[in-house]
C-alpha cells in the first residue's frame, strides 16, 4: 500500500512539473530570438545605416528576420537590402506598403513591387492606410473602397507569389473587426492581419476578446510596453499591460513570429532594439 502511494504520488509530481515545463519551453519557443522580426528599424535609426551595416547588426543581436519598412530615399537600395540580408542568411519576412485607398499605385508601390518582382522575392506585403483615409464615408462606402483598393494590389502581387496582410495603423481600416470584414469580402484565404500593440492602446480592454477573433488570420504580432494612457512607443516591460496581453498569446495556439519595435526618434537602433530585448527577458521570465 506505501509503494503504491508513492508511486502514485511521483506519477502526479511528474504530471505537475512536467506541464509546467513544457508551457516554459513554449514561452521560450514563442519569444525566442529565432522567431522574432525586427519592425521600424530603418527610417528611425539615428545612424542611418546602409543595407550592410544593418544586416551585420542583426546578426550581432542575433535576429534572423526583418519586416522592411522604409521611406521614398531608401527604394533606391532595397535591392541591395534583399541581396545583403540573402548573404547574412537574413529573412526577409515582410514589406511595408503604404496605400492610399483613392490611389493604391502610388510611385513608391510600384516600385517597390517591380523590384520584388525583379529578384524573384516572394514575402508579404504589410499593408498600412492613412488614419484619414475612410473620414467622412458611412461604414458601406469603406469597406467597399478597401475591398476595392486592396483587390487591386493583391491581384498584382500574388502573381509574383506575394500575400498581404493588413495592418493596424489606425482610424476605420486599424479597427480589427473592420479587417476581418474586408478580409471575408476579398474572399482570400491568403489574406492575414498584422496586429500591433502600439497602435492599440484604445484596445487594450478588449484585447481578449480581439485577440480571439483575429487568431484564425493573425500572420504576425508586433508587441510593445503598453499603458492604455500611452506613450505610443514604449520599450518591453516598462508597461502595465503587456504581460498580461502576452500571457494571453502565449497561453493560446497562436504559432507565429513576434516583431521587435525600433521605431523611437533620434536614437540608434541597436540601442533601441538591445533595450527591448532585454525587456522582453524579463517579460518571459515572469510568464
Amino acid at each position: 500500500m506505501r509503494n503504491f502511494f508513492l508511486i502514485t504520488l511521483a506519477v502526479t509530481v511528474f504530471q505537475i512539473t512536467g506541464c509546467r515545463s513544457s508551457d516554459a519551453q513554449n514561452s521560450r519557443d514563442l519569444f525566442d530570438k529565432e522567431n522574432l522580426v525586427a519592425w521600424c528599424i530603418i527610417p528611425f535609426d539615428s545612424a542611418e545605416r546602409g543595407p550592410e551595416a544593418r544586416a551585420q547588426m542583426l546578426d550581432d543581436l542575433g535576429i534572423s528576420k526583418l519586416a522592411y519598412d522604409y521611406r521614398d530615399k531608401h527604394i533606391p537600395t532595397f535591392k541591395k537590402e534583399i541581396e545583403v540580408l540573402a548573404e547574412h542568411q537574413i529573412e526577409l519576412s515582410a514589406v511595408w506598403l503604404w496605400v492610399d485607398p483613392h490611389n493604391p499605385w502610388s510611385d513608391a508601390n510600384i516600385q517597390i513591387v517591380e523590384i520584388l518582382e525583379e529578384t524573384g522575392t516572394a514575402t508579404e506585403l504589410w499593408v498600412g492606410v492613412p488614419d484619414l483615409a475612410f473620414e467622412g464615408l458611412s461604414d458601406e462606402e469603406s469597406l467597399k473602397l478597401a475591398v476595392e483598393s486592396l483587390r487591386s494590389i493583391q491581384e498584382r502581387v500574388e502573381k509574383i507569389g506575394c500575400t498581404l496582410a493588413l495592418y493596424n495603423h489606425g482610424g476605420w481600416y486599424g479597427e480589427p473587426e473592420n479587417q476581418l470584414r474586408i478580409i471575408k469580402a476579398l474572399g482570400s484565404g491568403n489574406v492575414k492581419i498584422v496586429y500591433n500593440f502600439h497602435h492599440g492602446h484604445h484596445q487594450v480592454e478588449q484585447f481578449e476578446s480581439l485577440f480571439n477573433q483575429m487568431l484564425p488570420y493573425l500572420s504576425i504580432i508586433n508587441i510593445n510596453g503598453m499603458r492604455i494612457e500611452g506613450p505610443k512607443i514604449m520599450t518591453l516591460g516598462e508597461g502595465d499591460r503587456e504581460l498580461e496581453m502576452l500571457q494571453m498569446i502565449n497561453a493560446s495556439s497562436y504559432d507565429g513570429p513576434i516583431g521587435i519595435l525600433g521605431h523611437t526618434e533620434g536614437e540608434d537602433i541597436h540601442i533601441v532594439l538591445e533595450r527591448n530585448l532585454k525587456g522582453l527577458k524579463r517579460l518571459v521570465e515572469s510568464l
